[in-house]
């Protein structure tokens, strides 16, 4: 068994580690891009819409609204529409809200997250590889013995392939944290929202006036003797 798996690397070399390592690159660099665009058309926040639900001028938060799209555009209008249940259905519509906009965000970011993690070991894997390889050159006598400076060159172009994992392991642990980081700003601010217009419903005249509106009886319809 070990002669197989030492015949199997000695043959194969580091070559197809590079290879892999170059193909995982040019996948983390087109998913760092994508990602880029997918945020920069949807992550953008509604300047003023805080205030406005602070304030309770819901109708001119909805204008704010309007059709954007994002994260806090979906949990805002998801909010609006909740409004009329009170503070507890509009926590839970932007909980919904959320919850139900964040995988669309986050597609992609685990590859980029595992392969930050993990390129600099197939680097590793493929130095130990050509290392195991060179040794056995040197090992073989005759006319095939390879002399000590080919060996070497041999050790130092295995060594290459430490270096091409850990290059190709940085920009996607940059990219996955700068994403988390932006998605995180992006789920505060959308539960910011939600804590806002439950803060403008919680409020003591607004409960009152929405009281008031439910117990004022219809026009021409009297009231019955007793009734509070």
């Amino acid at each position: 068994m070990t002669q197989a798996i030492f015949h199997l690397f000695t043959r194969a070399g580091a070559e197809w580690v590079m290879d892999l390592l170059a193909a995982l690159s040019v996948a983390s660099i087109a998913v760092i891009l994508e990602r880029g665009l997918y945020f920069l058309r949807r992550g953008t926040e509604i300047h003023g819409l805080l205030d406005l639900l602070k304030e309770g001028r819901l109708e001119e938060a909805r204008a704010r609204v309007g059709d954007r799209k994002g994260l806090e555009a979906e949990v805002a209008r998801a909010a609006l529409g909740a409004a009329e249940g009170g503070p507890t259905a509009v926590q839970e519509a932007v909980a919904c809200a959320v919850a139900g906009a964040r995988p669309a965000y986050e597609r992609g970011l685990s590859f980029l997250g595992t392969l930050g993690n993990n390129a600099p070991f197939l680097g590793l894997f493929g130095t130990v590889v050509g290392i195991i390889r060179a040794f056995s050159d040197l090992a073989v006598g005759g006319p095939r013995g390879a002399a000590a400076s080919t060996v070497m060159a041999g050790i130092s172009e295995a060594l290459v392939a430490t270096a091409v994992g850990i290059f190709v392991a940085i920009p996607a642990v940059v990219g996955f944290n700068a994403y988390m980081r932006r998605l995180r700003t992006l789920t505060t601010r959308g539960e910011a929202i939600g804590h806002a217009l439950a803060s403008h419903l919680s409020r003591d005249d607004v409960r009152a006036t929405a009281l008031a509106g439910v117990a004022r009886p219809e026009p021409g319809v009297r009231a019955r003797p007793g009734a509070a």
